[in-house]
């Protein structure tokens, strides 16, 4: 008994070293974890080019820590990354609207909006976007929320719409990925 107890253990400890890996980073710098996983299907080539849209509409639930949701961005440029996908063939652009538009206020705004003196979603964003990606607020979610131009993040453009900037990218070859 105590020999097969012996091989049970060994195994546990084997398959679980297998498993613990370090988080990578291979496109969005500290932010959006990832793990290489072995032997998988459906796995992009190196070179292949990719064209991303992100529609981000889900809001922060928790304003003093940074948004799952855009932290899921850098996992998907990562998750990109890992399997071969360069920086340069990965084209994304973030489309924020509705309650998600929040979590692009500026440090001062934040600040008014929910008396946490730093948005901790803007690390984030400056991260995305030194990776390459394209933050693009809805034009119409700010005027709704009576936001202007100079209360949200200083890097981030803004489109007419949320909608017409989907169907747009989405007919210049963008595939859509809604968060």
């Amino acid at each position: 008994m105590k020999f097969y107890f012996n091989i049970l253990f060994v195994s546990i400890l084997i398959s679980s070293t297998a498993f613990a890996q370090e988080a990578q980073f291979p496109i969005v710098e500290g932010y959006g974890g990832i793990y290489k996983i072995q032997d998988v299907v459906e796995e992009l080539q190196e070179g292949e080019k990719v064209k991303v849209i992100v529609e981000v509409v889900s809001g922060n639930e928790t304003p003093e820590k940074h948004s799952f949701w855009v932290n899921n961005i850098a996992r998907l440029m990562n998750l990109h990354g890992i399997e071969g996908v360069s920086a340069e063939d990965l084209q994304v652009k973030i489309i924020v609207h509705g309650p998600a538009v929040f979590d692009l206020l500026s440090n001062g705004n934040y600040f008014e909006k929910y008396r946490i003196p730093k948005n901790p979603n803007i690390p984030i964003w400056e991260a995305l976007s030194n990776a390459g990606a394209e933050v693009i607020i809805c034009g119409q979610s700010l005027i709704a929320r009576e936001l202007g131009r100079d209360e949200i993040w200083e890097n981030t453009q803004v489109a007419t719409s949320a909608l017409t900037t989907i169907t747009k990218n989405v007919a210049d070859g963008y595939v859509l990925i809604k968060f």
